[in-house]
């Protein structure tokens, strides 16, 4: 989803909730506000969660022999940039997940929001470019 529509849908979930707390209230039952409270708040949090890291994400960049990555993270960017020509990939087996792109000292960590088959694309795309 993105921010726009998580925006509307909350708001949607907010007024149906005040909308069925209302009629209860009507009712004479008065603790629904308290669970009313309660339940919009447990969901306002986890919006904010979610929307934290809703615009995460990385970005491999490859000029002549210059090679960027630039990641996005919980609203926090860092760019690091390598020399293709002494970069080396490498990921551990424990950590099948997330492909090492190294360089004497240098080291950063890609590949979190790709899925098993898209990351050996990944490995198979950059192996050409690097030295």
């Amino acid at each position: 989803m993105t921010p726009g529509q998580l925006l509307k849908f909350y708001i949607a979930l907010v007024c149906l909730s005040f909308t069925v707390a209302t009629g209860f209230l009507l009712a004479g039952v008065k603790i629904i506000l308290i669970f009313t409270a309660i339940e919009l708040t447990a969901v306002t949090a986890g919006f904010l969660i979610y929307c934290r890291h809703a615009l995460d994400y990385e970005e491999i960049e490859i000029i002549g022999t210059r090679l960027l990555v630039r990641k996005f993270i919980a609203y926090k960017e860092s760019v690091t940039e390598f020399n293709t020509r002494w970069v080396r990939l490498s990921y551990t087996e424990e950590h099948q997940k997330v492909l090492l792109i190294e360089q004497t000292g240098q080291r950063v960590e890609i590949g979190q929001f790709l899925r098993r088959d898209q990351f050996k694309n990944l490995i198979a795309e950059l192996r050409p470019y690097l030295g």
